[in-house]
């Protein structure tokens, strides 16, 4: 991957983060804290727009934009919980959004072509 892209795709990761996670936690909240349809309707919507995000990486390989962002949605989903829930990670959950998004790292901007 060209490397002036890395920041326009690593922008577009965190943006399709943010409705994705926003969105999920607003069908939850919506469901689970009975905080009525409209919240899951709010979050269905963002969660579409995660969806459209994700079609403006500049890689055209689904699975491998799909498999990327799992490592950032790992990370994201933390950071979310802290500052929407106050969530405390351990040591272990952030050493394992680390290798999550390590390995995001590795899948997304490895060098391609080489052995």
């Amino acid at each position: 991957m060209d490397s002036t892209l890395v920041p326009r795709s690593v922008l577009l990761f965190v943006v399709a983060a943010l409705f994705e996670i926003g969105g999920a936690w607003l069908v939850w909240q919506g469901l689970r804290e009975h905080r009525g349809w409209l919240w899951v309707g709010f979050g269905v919507i963002a969660l579409g727009l995660y969806g459209v995000v994700a079609t403006l990486q500049p890689d055209a390989n689904f699975g491998r934009i799909l498999a990327a962002y799992g490592g950032v949605f790992v990370a994201g989903s933390i950071a979310w919980g802290m500052v929407a829930d106050g969530y405390r990670p351990d040591r272990w959950d952030v050493v394992g959004a680390l290798i999550c998004l390590g390995g995001m790292a590795v899948i997304m901007y490895g060098p391609r072509g080489e052995a």
